[in-house]
């Protein structure tokens, strides 16, 4: 089972950092200095965090407080409220890591369907494959070829609570089976969770003769269990609860132009690793068969205690808080509401897993259906390679509007 622990760590610290050496120990001194070079946050199913769209994506990682689309699930469920469609249907997919794997994919299909004038609800299926992996044992004797496989299925419910706010709540199922029952005591790990948001948009007249709308948003997602995956011991890995908010302005420069600009800022509420006090070898000291805490807070907690424990628990102290947050900017220009173009930058704290990249996109939306696509770019590669493994990271997005289709198939039928 610790070959299976070693897996899942090492696909969490894949997903996690871009440039990401192996710690070495720290010494005492180091620890009470807080000169920690890396404090990474790991958490089971990563690729709960991963951005599903293209549009997104293409826009350094934003959507808490971004024009509503299909794809609102996984930024801001609440923003469903004012979706302008009655009826729409998404399909997202990008080939995941291809600089280290050609099988690796992560697929994303959602709905959104108005109720009444205030209400709508959401569904996504998103299903993440590792593609196929040879499991070898400790004697390095193999065991097989498995396919890994993770997957979520969401339902949100978004209701306008006034003119310009709206509040969700979502719910979601998580399934993650990445060792295949190939090993004794090796099972398939679930989890339930739960998501709150709140949305917020409406005009505004800041700037003479130009029309404008400001919105900002907030959500909390995968509020739920631990997710065990050996039967053998009741260790179990938090889920990725994550804080999202920030602000959008839009700007309609005439009746065919307009930009929009976005900053979202992120951070996991799971509680950071602690340093644990290790002697002059760099082994680590036990008392009570527990390793002895030079700095941080205990992070075998419940979730709750968890969430809570996550804004204070670093052991580099605020500082090392601050690192926490992530920070996404994001930019949208739309010619006629037909062609857009798409640009963005994410950075992540080097010490927190040091991903930074620029983002661009584009798409075309042409009568019912919407067409978007994004491109990564690293900003920096890994130290041993020179290469980094989310280089040439391509996303697609195809939306179909039901409205729109069965509107026209009507007035077919009335011409015919």
């Amino acid at each position: 089972m610790k070959r299976i622990k070693l897996f899942t760590l090492l696909f969490v610290m894949l997903f996690a950092s871009a440039n990401i050496n192996a710690q070495s120990d720290a010494t005492i001194d180091e620890i009470l200095g807080h000169n920690l070079e890396y404090n990474v946050i790991s958490t089971a199913v990563p690729f709960m965090s991963i951005a599903p769209d293209a549009r997104s994506s293409a826009m350094g990682d934003i959507g808490v407080s971004t024009s509503p689309d299909v794809y609102s699930m996984h930024w801001n469920p609440a923003k469903y409220a004012f979706i302008q469609d009655d009826f729409t249907v998404g399909l997202a997919y990008s080939p995941w890591l291809r600089n280290l794997v050609n099988d690796m994919n992560i697929a994303y299909l959602a709905m959104a369907k108005r109720i009444d004038s205030k209400s709508t609800i959401g569904a996504t299926l998103r299903y993440f494959t590792l593609g196929d992996i040879n499991y070898r044992d400790n004697q390095n004797v193999d065991q097989g070829t498995y396919s890994p496989n993770e997957w979520a299925i969401d339902v949100a419910y978004s209701r306008k609570l006034g003119k310009y706010i709206s509040g969700s709540v979502a719910g979601r199922f998580i399934y993650s089976n990445l060792t295949q029952g190939y090993d004794t005591y090796a099972k398939a790990a679930i989890s339930v969770a739960a998501d709150v948001a709140v949305y917020y948009t409406r005009d505004v007249y800041w700037f003479n003769g130009m029309d404008a709308n400001f919105s900002w948003g907030a959500a909390i997602t995968n509020i739920g269990s631990k997710m065990n995956y050996d039967e053998s011991t009741l260790d179990k890995d938090f889920i990725p609860t994550n804080l999202r908010f920030g602000p959008t302005l839009k700007l309609d420069i005439d009746d065919y132009n307009s930009f929009a600009f976005s900053i979202d800022f992120n951070k996991l509420l799971v509680p950071t690793p602690p340093v644990y006090l290790t002697d002059s070898t760099g082994t680590t000291i036990y008392e009570g068969g527990n390793p002895v805490i030079a700095a941080g807070r205990d992070n075998e907690v419940g979730l709750v205690q968890g969430m809570i424990q996550s804004f204070y628990d670093a052991p580099g102290g605020f500082k090392e808080e601050l690192k926490e947050f992530t920070l996404g900017v994001g930019a949208e220009y739309w010619y006629n509401q037909v062609f857009t173009v798409r640009t963005g930058f994410f950075h992540e704290a080097q010490m927190k897993g040091n991903r930074r990249y620029l983002t661009f996109g584009a798409g075309l939306r042409y009568n019912v259906f919407a067409l978007d696509v994004s491109y990564l770019v690293p900003v920096n590669n890994t130290a041993t390679s020179g290469q980094n493994p989310l280089e040439n990271t391509l996303r697609f997005s195809l939306t179909f509007n039901i409205d729109k289709w069965e509107n026209g198939r009507t007035q077919l039928e009335k011409v015919n």
